[in-house]
């Protein structure tokens, strides 16, 4: 786990802004190498110059970090679009992501940051949703947000989009996949106009970029990791919003779920999930129940003193034994990093060192959650 931002620390200077940037849109840097790298190095201008001297340990001739040039034109894009860019560290970054291993090394946003400080709920579920879906869901937005509660959604159509309309004058965040400045679904382009003005939107991924399936995964990570606890409301079976379910139990939140009709195909996921321990919802008094009441959001622990830069891991004997008994145990489903680290028994500097090689070289996947898997 990393210490991130604290109310009172410093802003990021505009260089050490640059390489973090560099830094995170670096290949094969996912969100917790970047951490890891970050931690080792003490600052990012020394984990980029290291860079190319693990990806060679690692096996990958000819790597280059991210250029200035590219960082450069994404910061330059940011500013058309209007976003301002909130950096893991600095402030204005979001204190309920500050403590994941895997937290957003930066975030595109378009409104008010201080709605991220509250207290916040998702709301979550299908975009096909039933009238009574979405009346449930403006009607959990309304009360939550006069509870005190920023409302957090994924900004699609359906519940989310229902989610956000409802609690727009009390407050509400809606997480992109895409672009701070790619408005899907284009129906939703007059409410993500509004939210711009009057809540807030985030977007981990550079300005321009367009969705891809890939993208909702990490979307979801972040909107679990904002709130204090998650209500799904109508959801299939199998859907984006079991994901950010799983999600949320991962970073030791709250599940919550509206129950449905055992035959309608829309509940299935709700009903699962019930079955399964998590918090029925029938209205905002049973959620606000749950989490005993609105409390203000517990800032993140002082950051550690900047460590001196260090050397580029080595492989050493233990690394490479250690690699070998990661990739026998690793698979194409994705395994929880706590779960390898218990079943292999190695040291944790070890196994973190090693990963950070096997992600550089490609040989290992890092997805959202902690889940590990085969490159």
């Amino acid at each position: 786990m990393f210490s991130g931002p604290t109310p009172d620390a410093p802003p990021l200077t505009e260089a050490e802004t640059l390489d973090r940037l560099r830094l995170a849109r670096s290949r094969r840097v996912g969100a917790t190498t970047f951490h890891r790298l970050l931690a080792e190095h003490g600052s990012a201008e020394a984990a980029l110059a290291a860079l190319p001297d693990i990806a060679r340990i690692a096996g990958a001739e000819g790597y280059a970090p991210c250029p200035e040039g590219v960082a450069r034109a994404e910061l330059a894009a940011g500013r058309r679009a209007g976003a301002r860019l909130l950096a893991f560290g600095a402030p204005g970054y979001p204190a309920a992501l500050a403590d994941l291993d895997d937290a957003p090394p930066l975030l595109w946003a378009l409104g008010d940051p201080a709605l991220a400080a509250r207290p916040m709920i998702a709301l979550v579920g299908a975009r096909n949703a039933s009238s009574l879906g979405l009346r449930m869901a403006q009607r959990l937005a309304r009360e939550l947000g006069a509870a005190g509660f920023t409302v957090v959604s994924g900004l699609a159509r359906g519940i989310d989009a229902a989610a956000h309309e409802a609690a727009l004058a009390t407050g509400t965040i809606g997480v992109q996949a895409g672009g701070i400045d790619v408005i899907y679904p284009t129906e939703n382009t007059e409410l993500s106009a509004r939210m711009a003005r009057e809540g807030l939107r985030l977007a981990e991924l550079p300005p321009g970029t367009q969705l891809q399936a890939r993208h909702f995964p990490q979307r979801n990570r972040i909107i679990a990791g904002l709130a204090r606890a998650t209500v799904v409301i109508e959801a299939a079976a199998r859907s984006g919003s079991l994901l950010t379910a799983r999600n949320a139990l991962d970073y030791g939140r709250e599940v919550m779920a509206v129950p449905g009709h055992p035959m309608d195909a829309r509940a299935a996921g709700c009903n699962l999930l019930l079955r399964d321990g998590a918090v029925l919802v029938r209205n905002a008094e049973d959620v606000i129940e749950a989490l005993g009441g609105p409390a203000p959001v517990a800032s993140g622990p002082a950051p550690p003193p900047v460590a001196a830069p260090v050397q580029p891991p080595l492989p050493g004997p233990e690394t490479g034994a250690a690699e070998a008994r990661i990739l026998a145990a690793l698979g194409p489903s994705p395994t929880p990093e706590d779960l390898l680290l218990r079943s292999l028994g190695i040291a944790p500097a070890v196994l973190a060192r090693t990963l950070v090689l096997l992600e550089i070289e490609g040989r290992v996947i890092r997805h959202p959650g902690g889940l590990l898997s085969l490159g």
